[in-house]
């Protein structure tokens, strides 16, 4: 290594500069920038649909804010929400969430929300006129699969499904149960 002069190292042989003039810790660090908190996960499950993935074909999937009450995240902060009878509909340019149940928060007593009301969905045109439009020529249900906290915001991931048939439901879950005998069969060996 040689000096150049101006308090830096440079090593021959990488042609890289290390700086000499940088404060060091007791412990051998860096002490230029101080050392953040480390950042927990910014999204967390509320609910999530099982049922839906096996009633349906999951084709594609959306991610939209949801417009709530007060009162109704205090609910979804102690996991009270069903998902199972939940469907979206695009009505008027807008997507409805209809059948999502959220228990009545108690002490919110007076101005406490209505558990099965209709919910509005935030997405960009652009999203609701090709929901609309697969939604009509194909067939397609919107069937909300998840409901989560994004930082502090609500979210619920919308999947465009197709409905499966009967034999289509058997054929799953004996593919399901042959995955599992295997499983068990190479977890013995």
């Amino acid at each position: 290594m040689t000096y150049d002069g101006e308090s830096r190292f440079f090593d021959r042989k990488k042609q890289s500069a290390v700086s000499a003039s940088k404060p060091t810790t007791p412990s051998g660090k860096s002490a230029g920038k101080p050392s953040g908190k480390t950042k927990k996960s910014t999204s967390s499950t509320i609910a999530s649909n099982r049922k839906a993935f096996h009633n349906y074909y999951v084709e594609e999937r959306f991610v939209a804010g949801i417009s709530l009450t007060g009162s109704e995240v205090k609910s979804l902060r102690q996991h009270a929400v069903t998902l199972t009878e939940a469907y979206a509909r695009v009505e008027k340019g807008q997507v409805i969430l209809h059948g999502m149940h959220i228990k009545q928060y108690e002490q919110a007593s007076v101005f406490n929300h209505e558990p099965t009301r209709p919910r509005q969905l935030l997405m960009n045109r652009k999203e609701i006129r090709k929901l609309a439009s697969e939604m009509q020529l194909s067939g397609y249900s919107l069937i909300p699969l998840k409901l989560f906290f994004s930082r502090c915001w609500v979210k619920v991931e919308l999947g465009l499904c197709k409905g499966k048939k009967n034999y289509d439901k058997r054929e799953t879950l004996a593919k399901k149960d042959q995955q599992r005998d295997i499983d068990r069969a190479m977890k013995r060996t």
